[in-house]
């Protein structure tokens, strides 16, 4: 028999290891939601924020050391793309998102957030001329279908009769700004850092940039967590909501592509709804397995790999 064409091989099981943090990183991006029940109305927005990127740049400090001449050298170079990744991911959607849930739903924010990989196309496309296919084009509509099944308990027709507020104008600006986060993330500015130095190089100027208004909210008579549950609401945050979440989504960006990764946000609402049914007791209605089913379609349809020929 003659060897296997390159085309008809198996697929090494490396490969396979980009989908599987992704699949897995938006169940730690998930869990914000269960740890900010019992955190957020006890911590004002930016100090929550800040104590959450501080801790997670203070953790990753031991992996900018054996690079520390790259981070400088990255840092003195490149001083407004270190902030600007910082005040996208960091600022806006930390702080900002926390900030924009006084104003609205968590339905509408959710639906709007989701709207990224749509904008991450879009910038790509117009900054870096990326072709982009129908499949894949049909597979982020797909998939926005179903979060919006899922976040509209499956009435789509409410979809129209959703009002619009400061907050949702919010979650617009946060969803434009991780889509901005994500395509700036991958590039040669910062090919040269490894994931976790590059991450805590970005929490730094995070932490720094949430500085003043953390310290702001506290002059204006916030108050600082006081709770057990609240510092253990805190640590959960930084562990899986920042360290495990924004590593995976890093790496994924660096092995897959702004576009691809970002497409497997969509899981985020059907993770949501998972641990809330397991861990918060929720009900879990046919709406939501429909919802979920639409959203793993248009993943499949967004990220199958091309046929060689």
């Amino acid at each position: 028999m003659s060897p296997a064409s390159p085309s008809t091989a198996p697929a090494s099981p490396a490969r396979f290891i980009p989908l599987i943090v992704m699949l897995l990183t938006p169940l730690f991006f998930s869990s914000n939601l269960i740890f900010g029940r019992t955190t957020i109305p006890e911590v004002a927005p930016f100090t929550l924020a800040f104590l959450r990127w501080s801790a997670a740049a203070l953790v990753l400090s031991p992996f900018l050391w054996p690079v520390r001449a790259r981070a400088r050298t990255y840092v003195a170079t490149y001083p407004l793309h270190w902030l600007t990744l910082g005040f996208l991911g960091m600022w806006i959607c930390g702080a900002g998102v926390y900030y924009a849930l006084q104003f609205t739903s968590a339905t509408n924010g959710t639906l709007i957030y989701t709207t990224s990989p749509l904008m991450v196309i879009i910038l790509e496309r117009l900054f870096f001329g990326r072709a982009t296919s129908a499949r894949e084009i049909a597979g982020i509509v797909v998939g926005f279908l179903g979060v919006a099944i899922i976040v509209l308990k499956g009435d789509l027709g409410e979809i129209g009769a959703s009002s619009f507020n400061l907050g949702d104008l919010m979650f617009i600006g946060a969803a434009l700004a991780w889509a901005g986060y994500s395509v700036l993330l991958k590039g040669p500015r910062t090919a040269g850092l490894p994931v976790p130095a590059l991450f805590g190089l970005v929490a730094c100027a995070g932490a720094l940039l949430l500085a003043p208004f953390a310290l702001a909210e506290l002059l204006a008579g916030a108050r600082m967590p006081v709770t057990a549950q609240a510092w253990g609401g805190i640590a959960g945050i930084v562990l899986f909501s920042s360290l495990l979440a924004f590593s995976g989504y890093q790496y994924g960006v660096a092995r897959l592509g702004a576009s691809t990764a970002s497409v497997f946000m969509y899981l985020l609402p059907p993770y949501g709804v998972g641990m809330a049914v397991l861990l918060l007791g929720e009900p879990f209605r046919l709406y939501h397995a429909l919802g979920i089913l639409t959203v793993l379609t248009g993943l499949v349809l967004a990220t199958w790999p091309k046929r060689r020929r």
